[in-house]
C-alpha cells in the first residue's frame, strides 16, 4: 500500500482569494516542518498562522495550516492542509517547496483512493465524492451526499452480510454432513436465495433513474420548422443559446445545453425541424434529430397552439416518451387540458418544467430525501453478475442437487459485491474509478 508523502492543490488553479494545498502520507509532518516556519503537529485540527518558505528560508507566503493526525483524517494518514493566497505564483511555489522537502505530486484521486485503502470509506462512497463535486443541481447534490453518507453502501453491506450467512449455512452442510441435526433444509437455503435475489432486483430497479439523475435526463425538443422549438429552448435555459428567426429551417444541427428543472438535472436538446427536406444539409440535420429521439428520456413535441397535428407528428414516437407542448399560446386560445406555453410572456414555462420533472423522476420530485440508487454502469454490472450467480445456484438445490455448486455460485455473488464496494483490492477497478478525479481529491 502506498503511503509516501504526496501533495496537491485542492482548489481550482487561477485567480482567487485563497488556495488550499493538501499534504498526506507517512512523514508528512517532517515534510511540512521543512516548509512551515515553527511547524507544530499539535494542537490537531486547529488553524495556525505561519510563514511558508523555500528550503533556503526564502518566504513564499503567510497563511494558515491545519494538522490532521492519522487515522483521524480524510485519508487515514497524517495530513496537513495549507491555506495560502490564490493565483498562480504562490500555490505553484508552495507545491515546489513541498516537492523539494520530500513530497511527490499526487495522482488524480489519490487522496480519496488512500481513504478507501485505509478504510475511511468504501468505493461506492468514494464515487459519491466525485459526484458531489460535479453536481450542478440540488437533486444531484442531495443524492451524492446521501451516497457519501452511506445510504447505498448500507444496503450493499447488508446484502453482502446476508450472502455470507448463506455461505456459512452451506459450509456447515458441506463440512458436517453427518451431524445429528442433518443437512440444512434446501427450503431454508432457497428462501434465503430468493430474499437475496429480491434485494438485488430492488437495487437494480433504481439504476435507470439513478443514472439519469447523475448524468442529467436527455430531453429533446421536436416538431416542424417554426414550431417554436428554439424559442422554447432559449426560454427554458434563460439565455439566447439557439438562433431564432422567422426563416424555416434555421436550426440545422442539434444543440445541447444543461438545465435545471425544479432542482432536477436535464440535458436539453434543440433539433432541426421535421419536414420533407430537399437540401442535403437539412436531411443530415433531420437524421441527427431522429437519432436523438431514439436516445431521449423524453421528447417534447412542439406544435403551435390551435393547429391540428399532422400524421408525421402523431406517429413520431412512442407515447410513453412523448409530451405534447403547445407553443405560441399568446397568439391563439389554448385548448383546456393541453400544456401550452408562451416564450414571449413566459406563460406555462413553470408548469412545463414541473411536468417534465415529474415525468422523468416520478414521485421523487415531491420527496425531500432521495432513495439510495445505483448511479453508474459499474454498479449495475456488478449487481447483474451477482443476480446471475444467484440464479445459477437455484438448479443445484434439492434432494439430487449439489450443495458444493450452490456454495460456489453464492460465493460468486459475494465476490461481485466485494468488487462493487471495494472490499477486495482490485487495482483495475480502483484505477478506473479514480482516473476522473482531480489531483487534490
Amino acid at each position: 500500500m502506498l503511503s509516501d508523502p504526496i501533495a496537491a492543490l485542492a482548489t481550482p488553479p487561477g485567480r482567487s482569494a485563497l488556495a488550499v494545498v493538501r499534504l498526506s502520507g507517512r512523514g508528512a509532518f517532517e515534510v511540512a516542518a521543512r516548509v512551515i516556519s515553527g511547524f507544530r503537529s499539535e494542537p490537531a485540527r486547529h488553524a495556525t498562522l505561519a510563514t511558508f518558505t523555500t528550503a533556503d528560508g526564502t518566504p513564499i507566503d503567510r497563511g494558515l495550516y491545519t494538522v490532521f493526525p492519522g487515522p483521524a483524517s480524510y485519508t487515514g494518514e497524517d495530513m496537513v492542509e495549507l491555506s495560502c493566497h490564490g493565483g498562480l505564483a504562490v500555490p505553484t511555489r508552495l507545491l515546489a517547496a513541498l516537492s523539494a522537502a520530500g513530497a511527490r505530486a499526487a495522482h488524480p484521486g489519490e487522496f480519496t483512493r488512500r481513504a478507501v485503502l485505509n478504510g475511511k470509506m468504501d468505493l461506492v462512497q468514494a464515487e459519491a465524492v466525485g459526484d458531489l463535486i460535479d453536481a450542478t443541481t440540488p437533486a444531484q447534490a442531495r443524492a451524492a451526499l446521501g451516497q457519501l453518507e452511506g445510504g447505498l453502501s448500507r444496503r450493499l453491506h447488508e446484502l453482502r452480510d446476508h450472502l455470507v450467512e448463506v455461505q456459512a449455512l452451506l459450509g456447515y452442510d458441506i463440512d458436517f454432513p453427518d451431524e445429528d441435526d442433518g443437512p440444512v433444509p434446501p427450503l431454508r437455503i432457497a428462501r434465503a436465495l430468493d430474499d437475496a435475489a429480491h434485494r438485488v432486483d430492488r437495487l437494480l430497479a433504481t439504476g435507470p433513474w439513478g443514472e439519469r439523475l447523475r448524468e442529467g435526463a436527455l430531453v429533446v425538443l421536436a416538431g416542424r420548422p417554426n414550431a417554436g422549438k428554439s424559442s422554447l429552448f432559449n426560454a427554458l435555459l434563460g439565455s439566447e443559446r439557439a438562433l431564432v428567426t422567422e426563416i424555416p429551417g434555421t436550426t440545422r444541427d442539434a444543440i445541447e445545453a444543461p438545465a435545471d428543472f425544479l432542482g432536477w438535472p436535464v440535458r436539453l436538446i434543440d433539433t432541426a425541424g421535421l419536414q420533407n427536406a430537399t437540401e442535403r444539409i437539412e436531411r443530415l440535420g433531420i437524421e441527427v434529430s431522429r437519432r436523438y429521439f431514439a436516445a431521449a428520456d423524453l421528447v417534447l413535441l412542439c406544435a403551435e397552439t390551435g393547429r391540428p397535428l399532422g400524421s408525421d407528428e402523431t406517429g413520431l414516437m412512442d407515447g410513453r416518451l412523448q409530451l405534447l407542448v403547445r407553443t405560441k399560446v399568446d397568439l391563439a386560445a389554448a385548448v383546456p387540458g393541453e400544456l401550452a406555453v408562451s416564450c414571449v410572456t413566459g406563460s406555462g414555462l413553470d408548469l412545463l418544467r414541473k411536468a417534465v420533472a415529474e415525468r422523468l423522476f416520478g414521485e421523487r420530485v415531491a420527496l425531500a430525501d432521495l432513495e439510495p440508487a445505483l448511479t453508474r454502469e459499474r454498479h449495475r454490472d456488478a449487481l447483474g453478475r451477482a443476480r446471475e450467480a444467484l440464479e445459477d445456484a437455484r438448479p443445484h438445490l434439492g434432494r439430487h442437487g449439489d450443495v458444493v455448486l450452490v456454495a460456489h455460485h453464492v460465493r460468486r455473488a459475494t465476490l461481485a459485491l466485494d468488487e462493487l464496494i471495494g472490499a477486495v483490492d482490485v487495482e483495475e477497478v480502483l484505477a478506473r474509478v479514480f482516473a476522473s478525479f482531480c489531483v487534490g481529491k
